[in-house]
């Protein structure tokens, strides 16, 4: 049951959760520095075991969802990150009336800094004028340029707002899909879930930003892939699995794609013997795209949690059911 408002400490007890112990040390170091006194951190699944029965607020990444059902004094948990898919796969195990909160905001500049690092790269030939140079020789062509190629931006949440502004600050036509529309107003033309080969018809970029939902897993195979323009570049800075890796390999080894520019793959780290690895024309990052800094992270918790003392509402609610 939900802890009303008034009876909520202004210091509860919050179990922040990281798999990596120096991070886990270094939000809770910023927690303390806020003036938060009952912290608790785990790294592992015997600490959060320990701690989870008393914790009132879960501050987390990859939580260990199993545990879930021990945290009987547990009112919110507030992912360190923008997916959530974990939790949401988990919803049966968190005790209701429990709240969800994600961090939306501070990933979309560094993550569309990433996308136009990799599609500069790419069409400008980059890797060509890098081969000239260290082979010593002159190697003059003509660079490709991003200004008229049809960008196409799958997910128009924070993140995928960033790739539409740049992507107009290179002077590309833009396309959006979402769910709702709201944002509709920010691209030259929005398509909705039902309409996905009518949005990647002839766009030279896809970028996909979306959550992983049941409606969104393998969302892109070869029925949308083969609408693409011969040529283009698919970026997938969302999950791993809104892509079906056979399709996207195909459409690679066909040469009907001329790049993908993969951060997430539906198993991480990436296999060793994976064809990503070695296939011309695609660019394999570890999932680096939008770092989650402690700063950025633990002001979005402290702002939240600000709220939940007081009883307003949360940014970032997450809808279990509907998954993100």
């Amino acid at each position: 049951m939900t802890m009303p408002a008034r009876e909520r400490s202004s210091d509860p007890v919050i179990l922040v959760y990281e798999p990596r112990p120096h991070q886990a040390r270094a939000y809770a170091d910023r927690l303390r520095s806020a003036g938060l006194t009952r912290i608790r951190v785990a790294s592992d699944e015997r600490e959060a075991a320990e701690h989870l029965p008393e914790a009132e607020v879960l501050f987390g990444w990859r939580v260990p969802v199993r545990l879930l059902s021990s945290a009987g004094r547990l009112t919110w948990i507030q992912s360190m990150g923008a997916g959530v898919d974990d939790l949401c796969a988990a919803r049966h195990l968190i005790p209701p009336g429990v709240v969800v909160t994600r961090v939306v905001g501070p990933f979309g500049v560094p993550i569309a800094e990433y996308v136009f690092a990799f599609l500069l790269h790419h069409f400008k030939g980059v890797e060509r004028m890098r081969r000239a140079q260290r082979d010593g020789r002159w190697d003059p062509f003509v660079p490709g340029t991003l200004r008229g190629r049809r960008l196409g931006v799958a997910g128009l949440g924070a993140i995928g707002q960033a790739v539409v502004r740049l992507g107009r600050a290179f002077h590309m036509p833009v396309r959006g899909l979402s769910r709702s529309g709201e944002r509709a107003d920010i691209v030259d033309e929005h398509f909705g879930p039902d309409d996905w080969e009518d949005f990647a018809a002839g766009l030279d970029v896809l970028v996909l930003t979306l959550p992983l939902t049941d409606e969104t897993r393998h969302i892109v195979g070869d029925r949308v892939l083969s609408r693409l323009r011969p040529g283009a570049a698919v970026v997938n800075v969302g999950r791993g699995a809104l892509i079906r890796e056979a399709d996207l390999i195909h459409a690679l080894e066909s040469g009907h794609l001329g790049a993908a520019i993969l951060d997430v793959f539906e198993t991480e780290p990436l296999p060793t013997g994976h064809p990503f690895w070695r296939m011309s024309g695609v660019y394999v990052t570890p999932h680096l795209s939008g770092p989650s800094e402690v700063d950025d992270v633990t002001a979005v918790f402290l702002r939240n949690l600000r709220a939940w003392c007081d009883g307003r509402p949360l940014e970032g609610v997450v809808d279990l059911e509907r998954q993100y």
